[in-house]
């Protein structure tokens, strides 16, 4: 059984998007399929050179380092949210891989979970 994590919201304002990491890593260290998918600002997730030592954070970016480790198989984001944020592949952390249609991903997950 395959699952798909959906994060559709910014980085930094809410501990929903890190929960739903920590259940992807999860997931993913007990051999359940898992990917991420990122829609909306939740691209924002993704971009390359993040600092958020001003918000007295850890940068995304770092946590997101870890996906392979723990066998996420697919980061996903949404070229549509992409775009409309002026983000092109080159910004995004390496091993993202633009979907053009989110119906589409999600159909082919057994599970899906909307982070928020």
């Amino acid at each position: 059984m395959s699952t798909l994590i959906i994060i559709d919201q910014s980085p930094y304002g809410s501990w929903a998007g890190r929960e739903a990491l920590d259940m992807t890593f999860s997931l993913a260290a007990f051999d359940q399929p898992a990917a991420l998918l990122f829609a909306g600002p939740g691209v924002h997730w993704l971009c390359q050179g993040q600092n958020a030592d001003n918000l007295g954070q850890k940068s995304v970016e770092k946590n997101l380092s870890a996906a392979s480790m723990f066998g996420v198989e697919d980061i996903l984001a949404d070229a549509g949210s992409c775009a409309r944020y002026n983000l092109a592949i080159e910004h995004l952390i390496s091993g993202t891989t633009l979907v053009e249609s989110i119906r589409d991903t999600i159909a082919g997950y057994n599970q899906v979970v909307f982070a928020g």
